[in-house]
């Protein structure tokens, strides 16, 4: 990586901080620990009741539009949060994504059809974006370069609290009360804290290098101010997401005509969206772009497949897949603080190269599980393992993507990452399931048809660990 305006602040001297909890970066420190907490809370205490909220509105079929929506919206999001926070700094999109989940849990509370809880889920995942973008944008506007790996980790723990008490405590509430007080208490939590928030962030947060209104502020002194975000491609982008989404749902033409419709609009639209050469792994930017969405994709269909196996075909207790679940976001969490604390001083492409084998790792313990002969905990241990990869490599690549980039496009580029991982995730989950389906239709048995689709997703870990060298930072 070439010199740039934020070498300056790359060491301890120079920033004038000794760590994430210091004075001048206190303040920032517990305001962004507090939001991921929030939004790792409702995140995690929501998704176990859309089933139930689905099913008590007669929507069982729709459901995978429900879940589809969070991740289309995702897309927009992210472009918006990403290019607004470059323009205006990322506090006012932060803001409005706060707002904005208040907003959407009082929707999805009162829904009286699916498309309501639909509606309400495509504003969560708007406000998703905007938060994740935002934040990630504010730590490379706020933090030294040798303290984003350490607060990245400290972000990615805030969910091990939210990963303990939300499913058991939503799962509580739904059993001796209902699903629509699920969405009313999280409206309630997170309202107070959403208002203080935006409170907090009137204040201008300092650059770590320019001295220029960074987090608070547009683009300092002689910075070329960013370009407008494309909204119409961001809006098509989630419109192909959706349809694809919708179509993954059947096998019949209106579904299948979805598909086509989703893929033709992808294609065409997510090259605008993303730096050029991403999708062909250059060097620099456009490779870790690339390799956000391959292990989030990967990722998020581990997550998706293997329970769904467990469950389904294994006959394994649902609380032994939630204790999985749980152990998966410990193990992200510990995996991401190791490397941040113990492993700082190695390259950041080397610990993506070893959590990406980690995770091709995990894939083959959940093709083993496909095998009657195998215990089911065989499968059950690929959603941990595959947490343990991702929290090495994850803050690494997006510290080698704001590395990369110019302090100025800071919001530009967490945008294409997380525009990436949301293509990613659907991408991915897409053709494992049409493995899945595929299998299922040529007669072979569901166990067959899961081993074919779990062997599919071999291949992206596989990809990612060959592709790391060139992500390099020097």
């Amino acid at each position: 990586m070439s010199p740039g305006p934020a070498d300056a602040a790359d060491t301890p001297a120079a920033s004038g901080s000794g760590g994430i909890f210091s004075p001048p970066h206190l303040a920032a420190t517990l305001t962004f620990t507090v939001v991921m907490f929030l939004t790792g809370f409702a995140a995690l205490a929501v998704v176990p009741t859309l089933p139930t909220a689905a099913r008590d509105l007669d929507g069982v079929s729709l459901f995978p539009v429900v879940a589809g929506c969070f991740v289309a919206a995702g897309l927009f999001g992210g472009v918006l949060g990403g290019h607004w926070a470059d323009r205006a700094g990322a506090r006012r999109p932060l803001a409005l994504g706060m707002v904005l989940s208040v907003l959407t849990l009082l929707v999805s509370a009162s829904s009286v059809s699916v498309w309501q809880l639909a509606a309400g889920r495509f504003v969560d995942g708007l406000a998703a974006g905007l938060v994740a973008v935002s934040v990630t944008t504010a730590i490379g506007q706020t933090y030294p370069e040798h303290l984003r790996p350490r607060m990245l980790a400290l972000l990615s723990a805030g969910w091990v609290l939210p990963s303990l008490l939300g499913p058991p405590l939503a799962g509580l509430v739904v059993q001796w009360w209902s699903w629509r007080a699920v969405f009313y208490g999280l409206a309630a939590l997170t309202a107070l804290p959403a208002v203080a928030l935006v409170l907090v962030l009137r204040r201008p947060v300092p650059h770590p290098s320019a001295g220029g209104p960074g987090a608070g502020g547009g683009p300092g002194v002689g910075q070329v101010p960013a370009e407008r975000p494309p909204l119409l491609v961001a809006g098509l982008l989630s419109a192909g997401a959706a349809l694809g989404q919708y179509g993954a749902s059947a096998w019949d033409p209106r579904h299948l005509a979805a598909v086509a419709a989703g893929v033709v609009l992808l294609v065409g639209f997510a090259p605008r969206l993303l730096p050029r050469g991403t999708w062909r792994g250059a060097r620099g930017l456009p490779v870790t772009v690339l390799l956000r969405g391959l292990t989030s994709g990967t990722y998020f269909a581990v997550e998706a497949l293997v329970p769904l196996m467990l469950i389904t075909e294994r006959r394994v207790d649902a609380v032994v897949v939630g204790a999985a679940f749980t152990a998966s976001a410990v193990l992200w969490a510990g995996a991401s603080w190791v490397q941040g604390r113990v492993l700082q001083h190695v390259a950041r492409h080397r610990l993506v190269t070893a959590g990406a084998l980690v995770m091709a790792a995990a894939v083959a313990l959940a093709v083993a599980g496909c095998s009657g002969g195998a215990p089911p905990v065989t499968a059950a241990a690929a959603m941990p393992l595959s947490a343990v990869g991702m929290g090495l490599l994850d803050p690494c690549v997006t510290v080698l993507s704001l590395g990369h980039s110019p302090p100025h496009r800071q919001g530009h580029t967490t945008s294409a990452l997380q525009t990436n991982m949301n293509l990613g995730q659907v991408v991915v989950l897409a053709s494992a399931s049409a493995v899945l389906n595929a299998c299922l239709a040529a007669g072979a048995g569901p166990l067959g048809g899961y081993r074919a689709a779990f062997a599919l997703l071999l291949l992206p870990p596989l990809l990612v660990a060959a592709l790391a060298v060139r992500a390099r930072g020097d």
